[in-house]
């Protein structure tokens, strides 16, 4: 399980890339991380609920027909989350901090070593 911060700075580089709803969230997460990191959305949801109340995301709802629906069929919703610029500026903070933190451990393990290389 990741830390808050480090959950926080993903979800928020994702929509640094432009709106995005949860599922897709979810998906581009596991995408690239290869399949090493899952947000769950027992995760995920709470997080974008408390990002959302501190401003750092700002929502919309939209609604989503199926191509196979009639035409007087209800649709489902969909909330779309996109990056406030109180967003942006807390993940530009949250990149430096997570920067300085790799320098510094860094400087005690170093770069990542080819297996071979020990």
């Amino acid at each position: 399980m990741l830390p808050r911060d480090s959950t926080d700075l993903i979800v928020l580089s994702l929509l640094a890339d432009g709106p995005r709803y949860g599922y897709s969230i979810s998906k581009e997460v596991a995408a690239r991380s290869d399949g090493r990191l899952k947000m769950t959305p027992g995760v995920l949801y709470p997080l974008l609920k408390s990002l959302e109340a501190d401003g750092l995301v700002l929502t919309e709802w939209e609604e989503v027909k199926s191509d196979r629906a009639e035409e007087s069929a209800d649709g489902r919703r969909r909330k779309w989350y996109r990056l406030s610029a109180k967003g942006r500026k807390r993940l530009d903070q949250r990149i430096t901090a997570m920067r300085a933190y790799r320098a510094v451990i860094d400087a005690f393990v170093g770069p990542a070593r080819e297996e071979s290389a020990r």
